[in-house]
């Protein structure tokens, strides 16, 4: 798992690079909603990477190709690499209608079970697919 993402709000240089799977119907009207949230701060400040086919990009990178196909990653503008739900919380932090759930999403009363719930969502969904990675 990676680092928590840093508590403080982004401020409006802080760039990130989002490494999605653009083969998910579902990623992709996730990062449409996105988008429409965060209006103009989305299009200035993130940029959408599919990892479809980009598995040494990945690798040179540090993130394991597998893995982003499991979980979402997030590469900051100091070049930290974040996944998981810390790279949701990346994300919903810069949204001031999201702030809230990344807080909630946040909390460690919740954030094991969502992760979990999380994982077995996306894992039943490659499954379903005949994408899951194997070993």
């Amino acid at each position: 798992m990676s680092e928590p993402p840093s508590t403080n709000p982004p401020s409006d240089n802080d760039h990130v690079t989002v490494f999605y799977d653009g083969s998910c119907p579902r990623c992709i009207k996730d990062r449409a909603r996105y988008q429409q949230l965060a209006g103009k701060l989305a299009e200035e400040q993130v940029c959408w990477v599919d990892i479809t086919g980009r598995e040494e990009e990945l690798r040179g990178l540090g993130i394991d190709p597998k893995l982003a196909l499991t979980e979402l990653h997030v590469q900051l503008s100091d070049q930290q690499i974040v996944s998981e739900l810390d790279a949701y919380i990346v994300l919903m932090q810069r949204v001031w209608l999201l702030k809230p759930v990344a807080w909630l999403v946040g909390l460690p009363v919740i954030r094991p079970s969502l992760a979990k719930l999380y994982h077995f969502l996306v894992e039943r969904r490659l499954r379903k697919e005949g994408r899951f990675p194997q070993p």
